[in-house]
């Protein structure tokens, strides 16, 4: 092969894989009527859903978070708490805020999981404070799942339960163990009459009808109430409310928000889910001095009892005995000793805290609850340190469980500071302990030698003062312990949380998101105009089939003889019986232009005409027939050799038996004389195929075949090949060697694009020679405007009207137009 035929077959490959883009553009114009439905069904859906869908509302809330300082609590008070700081709370809290725990609390105080429905223009939609009812349900009860129950007021006193079961089961919901179970239900349509504030106890729910203040009862008004998986709700809700930091200037102040359908129930639950934050906040912050002020009640208490029995024996003492007189001496003394056992037992009050302290840190792991070492006085800063250090990090895990899984890195690194702080702790405990007990040996070494002072008084005297004493110090102590107590619950009611609402949730009337009406129309005009388009580029690009000449050019240079028009009649005789038909008038244009290539051919005797295709049914046999038929009319002696030997069809038109053809020729069983037949068209003779054989190849390829083209050449003007279809059975290549010309039926809309690469090939080397395209099935549509042919052939225009038979039935409409045009 050449290099210019190399480049030539480049060239054309190139053509064949390039977007055929006025080729699209036609294609869409030509499917205008379906751009247009698509975005009128578009804009009928867009207006559907903007009037049938809920609209969809957001609502914000701003909350501050601060180190809120207890104003009560100064550098003298002497119970140390450890309040915390800002550092790191605004993550956590916002953190909180999506928690499950959190959301469960919300929708729980806010009963969310019942749900009160009304009849809508459309469906049943969300009726929260729009009742003039609210219910009150029994929590230990279980109430069914997903179910409406309606309620239908007869009068302001009297209601109607009404709903229908079509199961004998039912899943139900238990809401104060949020347990689950399947309950027996009652079948059919249920319908019962009670009265408002009326206990309804039904096996399927229990619950109180109450009618709101205010509240305007209408006779005959329905509503629906439903109940709903409670870890559904919280799920939805937790998934729903948005938190965010306000700006990054202020990171302390987040802004919290909630969409939903129903204002006034995203209202409530901003606003409950902020209370619940403050709450949960400042109950973790006082954690430490509430742990503290139990610590000092239960310390009390002991005290107090031992207080009321020592006045109780002083009482009993002074009704036996007289009241002495001691010597003032003995009496300071005595009170010297009163000041030593307080400090005995204030000592053995901290040896019995450090004990218990040492004890609970071997043995416990929650540290959160923990007293104040002040509170016994114990002043030393490394214990009250360490202490507040290890509750601090202790409410830390404890809110962190909340948030992360047990074994995150989080917890392992909170978990080791904890055990850090506590070995440092436990060191300073065994250090204390001993400067204590050496504190109290030299407390009861002081006292022994007062002691002794006094036993020259008399028993009575001594045992007088020693119950004063007792006495004394019980009393000094009580009012120690409660000075401490008052001092703590002081501070605990002073405080405040650190979460403060800068801007609680309110519906003032705006908050209105969905649905978006201008954006639905837009996105109806873009589908309906693209998803059209799309569907058109998808088709055009997967369309394998010959439209028009321009798909021809790109794919093939092989020139278009001539086209063919669609012609609707009773058989393929259309240039014989319908002279004057664009279709018999293209066919006498295909035989003027095949006089070109004869020209061009020094063949002795007739001239040869193969007429093949692809496949069946593109028009080859009905080509055949009337190119012969224009031959033989132009007085050409013509004949028509049938040999598609596996698809005989000529034969039917001219009314001849195939019972004898060819074939019989071919295996020497007849004559030519035999197996030719005279049709009624003057000049034409038919040779049909005959019998099918069971080898069609190897006939055509005998001896037999040549010697009957070489005696048709002798005695006629014309010989076509009505041949086999080139893309099924190699025979008509084994023919084409006969061929003076070879015209190639295309049948537009029906033949692949594939079949022009076989015939380029085949031209290329060689096999097919002088080979043109017959256009079949061709018809004129002024969308094209291009291609091969415009105002080529008669009859596709005004113009050819004038000199054809109009191949069209005329239509109503044009008989329409035709009287207009007259007036």
């Amino acid at each position: 092969m050449s290099y210019d035929e190399i480049e030539e077959g480049f060239d054309l490959e190139s053509k064949g894989a390039s977007f055929d883009l006025k080729g699209f553009l036609f294609k869409v114009l030509k499917f205008w009527k379906l751009f247009v439905l698509a975005i009128a069904v578009g804009f009928i859906i867009a207006y559907s859903v903007n009037d049938r869908k809920q609209n969809v509302y957001r609502i914000s809330s701003l909350i501050s978070l601060e180190n809120d300082q207890n104003p009560f609590f100064t550098a003298n008070t002497s119970i140390s708490f450890n309040w915390g700081g800002v550092s790191g709370k605004v993550g956590k809290t916002m953190i909180s805020l999506v928690t499950r725990n959190h959301n469960e609390k919300v929708v729980d105080s806010l009963r969310y999981f019942i749900q009160y429905l009304k009849q809508g223009k459309y469906s049943k939609v969300d009726a929260y404070k729009q009742t003039p009812f609210t219910i009150e349900i029994d929590k230990s009860k279980n109430h069914i799942l997903g179910k409406q129950i309606g309620i239908r007021f007869l009068n302001e006193f009297q209601y109607e339960v009404f709903t229908n079961f079509e199961s004998e089961r039912g899943s139900s919901q238990n809401y104060s163990d949020k347990s689950k179970k399947t309950i027996s239900l009652p079948t059919g349509e249920f319908h019962k009459t009670y009265t408002v504030g009326e206990i309804i106890e039904l096996p399927f729910t229990t619950f109180t009808l109450h009618i709101n203040n205010g509240a305007n009862v209408v006779s005959g008004s329905e509503f629906y109430i439903r109940f709903l998986n409670f870890d559904s709700v919280v799920n939805s809700y937790k998934k729903g409310i948005s938190v965010k930091p306000y700006s990054n200037s202020s990171s302390s102040i987040l802004t919290l928000s909630l969409t939903g359908n129903n204002k006034a129930k995203i209202v409530d639950y901003l606003n409950a889910t902020t209370k619940i934050l403050s709450e949960t906040e400042l109950e973790r912050k006082n954690l430490y001095a509430t742990n503290t002020i139990k610590f000092i009640d239960s310390s009390l208490g002991a005290v107090n009892a031992n207080l009321k029995a020592v006045t109780d024996t002083m009482n009993a003492f002074r009704k036996e005995n007289k009241v002495f007189d001691v010597d003032q001496e003995l009496i300071q003394v005595s009170e010297k000793i009163r000041e030593l056992e307080l400090k005995k037992e204030q000592a053995e009050s901290k040896l019995q805290y450090i004990d218990v302290l040492e004890n609970y840190l071997r043995t416990k792991t929650d540290y959160t609850k923990i007293a104040a070492p002040t509170s016994v006085g114990i002043e030393e800063t490394n214990i009250v340190s360490s202490v507040s250090k290890i509750t601090s990090l202790a409410i830390q895990r404890q809110e962190l469980e909340q948030l992360v899984q047990e074994g995150s890195s989080s917890l392992k690194e909170l978990d080791g500071s904890i055990n850090a702080e506590k070995n440092v702790l436990l060191e300073t405990i065994a250090s204390t302990k001993k400067t204590i007990s050496i504190q109290l040996s030299t407390v009861n070494s002081q006292k022994s030698k007062l002691e002794n002072r006094l036993s020259v008084l008399p028993a009575d005297q001594q045992e007088f003062l020693k119950i004063q004493r007792k006495l004394d110090l019980g009393q000094e102590a009580f009012n120690i312990y409660m000075a401490k107590r008052s001092e703590a619950a002081i501070v605990k009611a002073a405080n405040v949380s650190d979460i403060s609402v800068i801007e609680a949730a309110k519906d003032i009337g705006g908050g209105l998101i969905g649905p978006n009406k201008s954006l639905n129309y837009m996105t109806a005009l873009v589908v309906g105009f693209f998803g059209p388009l799309v569907l058109i580029l998808i088709l055009f690009l997967l369309d394998n089939t010959i439209h028009n000449t321009e798909d021809i050019k790109r794919l093939s240079k092989i020139p278009i003889l001539g086209l063919v028009g669609k012609y609707n009649h009773i058989n393929n005789l259309v240039v014989l019986e319908k002279p004057k038909s664009a279709v018999a008038e293209s066919f006498r244009a295909i035989r003027s232009s095949l006089q070109f290539f004869y020209k061009k051919i020094d063949v002795a005797g007739g001239r040869t005409i193969m007429i093949t295709s692809s496949v069946s049914g593109e028009g080859k046999t009905f080509c055949s027939i009337n190119i012969a038929s224009a031959y033989a009319l132009s007085g050409k002696k013509t004949i028509l050799l049938g040999l598609d030997l596996r698809k005989p069809k000529i034969f039917d038109d001219f009314n001849i038996d195939n019972s004898i053809g060819v074939v019989n020729y071919f295996i020497g069983d007849k004559t030519l004389k035999e197996v030719t037949f005279k049709s009624h068209i003057d000049n034409l003779d038919i040779i049909t195929s005959g019998p099918i054989p069971p080898n069609p190849s190897e006939l055509l390829m005998g001896s037999s075949m040549a010697d009957l083209m070489e005696h048709l050449r002798k005695h006629y003007d014309i010989i076509v090949l009505d041949s086999p279809p080139l893309g099924l059975v190699s025979d008509a290549l084994e023919l084409s060697q006969y061929a003076d010309a070879s015209l190639f039926i295309i049948r537009l809309n029906y033949t692949k694009k594939g079949m022009l690469e076989l015939i380029n090939a085949k031209q290329k080397t060689g096999e097919l020679k002088n080979i043109s395209y017959v256009l079949n099935f061709y018809k004129y549509n002024k969308s094209h405007g291009y291609g091969y042919g415009y105002g080529y052939g008669y009859g596709y225009g005004v113009y050819g009207n004038a000199y054809h038979e109009n191949d069209k039935k005329e239509t109503i409409m044009d008989k329409l137009k035709k009287r207009l045009m007259k007036r």
